[in-house]
């Protein structure tokens, strides 16, 4: 576990700005909370390997509330502002990777 903005991140070796073991790039400074533990983590690689249960994506009931933590400032935003933000933080506009894409059904319901 690593705290980011004192937002605890959980997974396999995760760095200050939300890159893990698996995903460590520049732009990996992403972490998602999940709805079936209320936890954030950087990828579902990670979820899967400290969890002893399946992972539940964030439900689209719920998209109003924080579910996505930039790891480079600390922000916590929503769903929406997620998908519309064009792969860089409302907050401080660092780059998120895109290919984030990709895995996105894992994380947020579609």
């Amino acid at each position: 576990m690593q705290l980011v903005s004192g937002i605890p991140v959980y997974g396999v070796d995760i760095g200050p700005s939300t890159r893990c073991a698996h995903y460590h790039t520049d732009r990996d400074v992403l972490a998602f909370k999940f709805d079936c533990c209320e936890r954030y983590y950087p990828c579902i690689r990670c979820h899967e390997a400290v969890t002893d249960h399946d992972a539940e994506p964030w439900p689209r009931h719920r998209f109003s509330e924080p579910s996505v933590l930039c790891g480079a400032c600390g922000t916590t935003f929503t769903a929406p502002e997620y998908l519309e933000c064009e792969y860089r933080c409302p907050s401080c506009e660092v780059s998120f990777n895109p290919g984030c894409e990709a895995h996105l059904g894992h994380y947020l319901e579609r």
